[in-house]
């Protein structure tokens, strides 16, 4: 009887993830050997390969796809709460993208249930069409060729605050220069007395771009020319509050012709806030396409924004918390009573820091919605408006009042949670470090380019997040209805179902939607309707 020619075949268990990397193609040369070798081809081909050898060669090439793949995912995810072991776990390779270039959009694949998107948290609100809609009238573009072509007019700016204060201001002498139709010297920040930080506008701004892209509206320079580098500048310590361009016009106009140079400080909200439509445009103009982040801030950020990406969707918290901005409001951390009473007694040493109105008794301001959310309030709100237990957060801010333990709350409910120190790698924060400027311009990239942003309190950072979102398309913004909220927070007769229901109801129209802007308000938080337009109140410039 003639023996079988039936082969006895073998099998070798290869990860999954190995197999995907291959191209079919590549499995077939691997697998099947020729069967007939080509008279060019390598003689080494048409040798018969033992078992042995081909079970081995496969097992050493599965265990390399492995380890490869396990290096290029763990320098990605240091800030990873998992061990080591589950990195990977609920998500594919594909989901890990390294790149800094903002014009590819990162996005991660589904699976595991990392991405939800039908989850309502994550739902983006009905932009209603709006769109960026900054194009002047034929008489603000007939006026830019003289403004670009004055020679005589400089206006000196020095600005103060935070980063965020600083580019609100920023802003207002862009403005202020176009209404006296002067030449813009590069605005000079002040030593921040709180932080010491001494960064300069190139160090945070990306200087060239700024020129560029208001070069048709305002002639910006680095210095003053020689023939006004001699000259005494007419200057103003102390403009009023909220004036508007005729009171500039009357006011400097006839002096800086006369002089040429004039010298402003503190322009903290002293132009109004109710500008024709031109200036109006130009404020928007320089806030959300002007005001670009330097270079090294602008990769990093978009590096620990891509870090969070990762693995989905994100939440980016402002987080107001830090030690002196619980005594200048007049309001309470409650995190314990050794905690409060070290701020009362502070405030009592040194009562010219409270900002807050020194009339009302901190219960009063709590509910009249003039405290900050501290984090078991954070945490309840959150919860009431279904974010995710697994929800990826991103918190900005400073160092909060009482160290680590006043964010428990938030960290035990929502373990995720990230800052940029334990984001980045060992070394990468040291180019910014001592620079407070510099890492609330970093929040502020990170911050942006979250799928939802939440402030625990206004302020400038909120307002201009809250204005640049819509800019960008209405991205999720919940604003914390604190005023008609926290009645329901102490209510302890509520059961949770009913306190949620109504922490939702009130908050279906804070969530980002268009708003139109209100006499008073600043145009950089609310763009619409003289920054943004759509079908129905598209006006073509006149």
């Amino acid at each position: 009887m003639g023996r079988s020619k039936t082969k006895q075949l073998s099998y070798i268990a290869v990860p999954s993830r190995v197999i995907q990397s291959l191209s079919s193609s590549s499995l077939q040369n691997l697998i099947l050997s020729p069967k007939k070798s080509s008279r060019s081809g390598n003689r080494l081909f048409s040798l018969s390969i033992s078992p042995r050898f081909f079970l081995l060669f496969l097992f050493i090439f599965a265990l390399v796809g492995t380890l490869q793949i396990g290096f290029r995912l763990d320098p990605l995810l240091p800030f990873s709460p998992m061990p080591c072991s589950t990195v990977g776990q609920g998500t594919t390779a594909s989901a890990i993208v390294r790149t800094t270039d903002s014009r590819f959009p990162i996005t991660a694949a589904a699976g595991g249930g990392q991405w939800k998107e039908e989850e309502e948290f994550w739902r983006q609100p009905e932009g209603m069409g709006y769109r960026p809609c900054v194009g002047f009238s034929r008489e603000y573009r007939r006026q830019s060729e003289l403004v670009r072509a004055d020679r005589r007019k400089y206006l000196l700016v020095v600005v103060s605050g935070g980063v965020n204060q600083q580019r609100n201001q920023i802003v207002d002498a862009v403005v202020i220069a176009r209404i006296l139709g002067a030449a813009l010297v590069v605005p000079i920040l002040q030593v921040n007395v709180i932080w010491g930080d001494e960064s300069e506008f190139s160090d945070i701004f990306d200087l060239e771009h700024f020129k560029r892209v208001l070069a048709g509206d305002v002639r910006v320079v680095s210095s003053l020319p020689s023939t006004h580098i001699m000259t005494r500048p007419v200057e103003e310590k102390r403009t009023p509050l909220h004036v508007s361009p005729r009171w500039i016009r009357s006011r400097y106009l006839k002096r800086l012709k006369r002089e040429g140079v004039l010298l402003l400080r503190g322009l903290d909200s002293r132009l109004s806030k109710d500008l024709p439509p031109d200036l109006q445009k130009l404020r928007c103009k320089v806030a959300f396409e002007a005001l670009r982040f330097s270079a090294p801030i602008l990769e990093f950020g978009n590096e620990l924004a891509m870090r969070m990406r990762s693995k989905g969707p994100y939440l980016a918290l402002h987080l107001r918390m830090e030690k002196d901005v619980w005594v200048r409001t007049g309001c309470l951390p409650g995190l314990s009573p050794e905690h409060d009473g070290i701020i009362e007694e502070e405030r009592k040493r040194r009562p010219e820091l409270l900002t807050a109105r020194s009339n009302m008794t901190y219960h009063q301001r709590k509910l009249a919605g003039l405290c900050p959310l501290n984090a078991p309030e954070v945490t309840r709100l959150l919860k009431a408006l279904e974010a995710p237990k697994d929800a990826r957060i991103y918190w900005a801010g400073g160092e909060p009042f009482g160290g680590s333990a006043a964010l428990q709350p938030l960290t035990r409910e929502f373990p995720h949670f990230y800052s940029k120190e334990n984001l980045s790698l060992p070394g990468e924060l040291q180019a910014f470090a001592n620079k407070s400027s510099l890492l609330a311009a970093i929040d502020y990239i990170v911050c942006k380019q979250s799928d939802v942003f939440m402030p625990s309190h206004g302020g400038n950072m909120g307002h201009l997040m809250q204005g640049h979102r819509a800019f960008a398309g209405h991205k999720k913004f919940i604003t914390p209805n604190k005023r008609q909220m926290l009645p329901y927070f102490l209510d302890a007769s509520l059961a949770e179902s009913e306190f949620n229901g109504i922490i939702k109801e009130l908050h279906k129209g804070s969530l980002g939607q268009p708003e139109f802007r209100k006499n008073g308000r600043d145009v950089t938080a609310y763009p619409v309707p003289e920054c943004m337009c759509n079908n129905t109140n598209a006006r073509s410039p006149l």
